[in-house]
């Protein structure tokens, strides 16, 4: 068996503000260093020895992994960096403060755009979306790794790592738009050969 560890980047400079960010290049805020830092300790406490990690082509991601590294002692980890991990692309919501954007569209349109499975913002994605490019590279890249007796690391994103964990779980695309993933807190799961997974 194989672990598999998801951890969403802590929060970055524009969760702070209320911003939707999507593709954009914001950084941790020191609230996110911690978040990671704490992600770090726990996984640490766990002793698992990570054989590669992936993340994306987003610097809140990618510092969020090396923190962990850190506080772990695994800064000699071999790391992936690709955007098919990247966040969904908010479009022309990116950049906009949360009620801005409601003021803009109306309530309406703006929840269905953040909380409906095959509805993008304009020049956008959608989660279904999202998970056509995220899911391709677990199957191609990730799987394999794993697949072989690799532990691996995955730190990335609210809405890639929804799609990976609606798959991983056999979550209906109904019921995966309500799923919360908390910031830094790492969802840990067991893999075996054939790749079916089970959280612990």
């Amino acid at each position: 068996m194989s672990k598999l560890v998801l951890v969403r980047h802590g929060q970055s400079e524009w969760n702070k503000l209320n911003l939707f960010t999507g593709w954009k290049n914001p950084d941790l805020t020191n609230k996110g260093a911690q978040e990671a830092k704490k992600a770090g300790v726990l996984l640490r406490k766990r002793k698992i020895q990570f054989d590669i990690a992936f993340t994306s082509a987003l610097i809140r991601a990618q510092n969020t992994l090396r923190i962990i590294q850190e506080e772990m002692d695994q800064l000699s980890l071999r790391v992936v960096k690709h955007e098919a991990l990247n966040e969904r692309d908010y479009g022309d919501l990116s950049g906009l403060n949360k009620d801005e954007a409601r003021q803009k569209w109306g309530d309406e349109k703006v929840y269905k755009w953040r909380r409906s499975f095959d509805i993008p913002p304009p020049g956008g994605e959608s989660l279904k979306n999202t998970a056509e490019r995220v899911l391709p590279y677990y199957y191609k890249i990730i799987l394999p790794e794993i697949k072989k007796g690799s532990d691996v690391l995955i730190a990335a994103h609210g809405n890639s790592l929804r799609s990976l964990v609606m798959n991983i779980e056999e979550i209906s695309t109904k019921e995966i738009v309500k799923l919360e993933i908390g910031t830094g807190i790492p969802l840990i799961y067991e893999v075996d050969e054939s790749g079916r997974a089970n959280r612990e």
